[in-house]
């Protein structure tokens, strides 16, 4: 009965806890680390002469958040927002926030690191040089976003 609890402390030692959301036809997963807060589509403000992928900034609590749109960003059809529609704001160490639009948030998983397969594609696809990593959950495949990548701020497009 020991050497269980120990094993189990193992595998939850080598794994971490995604957010996946749906962008397009596709689920992507962020890693709940970056993940300050899942706030509902409001009025985002434009700003002029910003990158095509940033749609503005919206006011959340008093604090001046950035919004960006991530189907822009890998040169994917524009945002056609919804009901489910959400800004997930992401908290990154030298930058602040940074809110990203998404289609729908689905659930939470805990991938284990055996679970992912390592992305070794050479990134000739903007879309593939955001992509980590792919997790499989049960049958579904998660791609992984790479969120450094995403809110770099050189122009991919």
């Amino acid at each position: 009965m020991a050497t269980n609890k120990i094993e189990t402390k193992e595998v939850e030692k080598d794994s971490k806890q995604y957010i996946v959301v749906q962008i397009g036809n596709e689920k992507y997963g962020i890693d709940i680390c970056y993940v300050d807060n899942i706030v509902r589509m409001q009025k985002i403000t434009r700003v002029p002469k910003a990158q095509v992928y940033f749609k503005g900034i919206i006011n959340l609590r008093g604090e001046i958040v950035p919004v960006m749109s991530i189907r822009t960003k890998m040169g994917l059809e524009d945002d056609v927002f919804t009901n489910a529609s959400r800004i997930i704001i992401l908290k990154i160490e030298e930058k602040g926030s940074l809110g990203v639009i998404v289609d729908e948030v689905c659930e939470v998983v805990t991938l284990a690191d055996s679970e992912i397969e390592k992305s070794n594609v050479n990134a000739t696809h903007t879309k593939d040089s955001f992509i980590s990593g792919v997790g499989k959950n049960g049958d579904q495949l998660i791609s992984l976003l790479e969120i450094n990548a995403i809110i770099d701020e050189k122009d991919n497009t």
